[in-house]
């Protein structure tokens, strides 16, 4: 039951940080994220937020500072929105899952084309 619990106020944090870094953050160095995964611990003390951030390294990491620059401002709003008892610690992290996606897709691509085009069956000559 707890289990059920978590999850709810996972996706409710979540959904709340999106609106709030989209439309209430000013920081300049804050670029273009999306929240892809909250993950809460079973007592709600803490929430680990994992963030898709469009951009190169310095962009990446100027926009993580711009975000935890603006933790207690993040962490005051979701206690208003959403009713706890203690609002959950807020621990910010770069999901690298969606570019490691897509270099596993450019190289089963790779693969694809050096696979040799020869896939005939039943010619009639069998290797024995």
């Amino acid at each position: 039951m707890a289990k059920i619990r978590v999850g709810r106020v996972a996706e409710e944090i979540k959904k709340e940080l999106s609106q709030l870094i989209q439309s209430e953050l000013k920081d300049p160095r804050i670029g273009f994220v999306t929240v892809t995964d909250v993950e809460v611990t079973g007592d709600l003390s803490e929430a680990n937020v994992y963030l898709s951030i469009f951009g190169d390294e310095d962009q990446k990491q100027q926009s993580l500072a711009g975000i935890a620059k603006a933790t207690g401002f993040l962490r005051t709003e979701i206690g208003k929105r959403i009713r706890l008892r203690h609002t959950p610690a807020l621990f910010f992290h770069v999901d690298e899952s969606i570019a490691y996606g897509n270099k596993i897709d450019v190289l089963l691509g790779q693969i694809k084309k050096e696979e040799p085009v020869n896939n005939k069956k039943g010619d009639g000559d069998a290797d024995v």
